[in-house]
């Protein structure tokens, strides 16, 4: 059985993404989409405003596909503008606030993986927290970036993201902590 390929590589995909070419975008949609999706729904908790920002952020990637350089993964560059995307989002919506503390914080005791959830469940916990909270967690301890990265793409000091992150690992701490008394009457995680 011969399988004919629909173009020989991703960067003949691009490249005829770029000229417009609908065929080529679809496909560059459906590989991409589903883990672009999962992208904007950390940041989002709602699956429809996630939804909306991945379209979005999908018309951005097309529209601004001649600016990929290929000087890393296509996917790289698409999921930076799918974070991008979200942001933009959670400020339109005006729901998205930090405070500003000095106080540094680089406790790293927490990790959510350290639990017997699942990532479902992991997903729901961190769906419940503040807006601030949530998307400097994410972008840190799931994205990889650091806090003057998180900083300079949130327009706060990097203070405020390592608050932010300190705040959500302990939120996090204390509502897996009141899970497992709940669901295995212990107060141990």
């Amino acid at each position: 059985m011969k399988v004919i390929t629909f173009f020989n590589s991703e960067k003949q995909l691009i490249k005829k993404a770029a000229q417009g070419n609908r065929e080529a975008q679809r496909k560059l949609y459906d590989t991409h989409a589903p883990k672009m999706l999962g992208v904007c729904r950390r940041y989002l908790n709602d699956v429809m405003q996630a939804e909306e920002a991945m379209c979005n952020g999908f018309l951005k990637v097309f529209k601004n596909l001649d600016r990929f350089r290929d000087e890393g993964s296509f996917e790289g560059w698409v999921r930076r503008i799918m974070v991008n995307e979200s942001i933009s989002y959670l400020r339109k919506e005006q729901k998205i606030t930090f405070t500003d503390y000095e106080q540094q914080a680089d406790d790293t005791t927490y990790n959510p993986v350290d639990s017997e959830l699942d990532a479902e469940e992991i997903q729901f916990l961190i769906d419940r927290l503040p807006e601030g909270y949530r998307a400097v967690f994410v972008m840190y301890a799931v994205e990889g970036y650091k806090h003057q990265e998180i900083a300079k793409m949130l327009d706060i000091s990097e203070s405020t993201s390592k608050s932010q992150l300190f705040k959500a690992r302990k939120l996090l701490q204390q509502k897996l902590n009141e899970l497992n008394t709940y669901q295995y009457g212990t107060d141990k995680v």
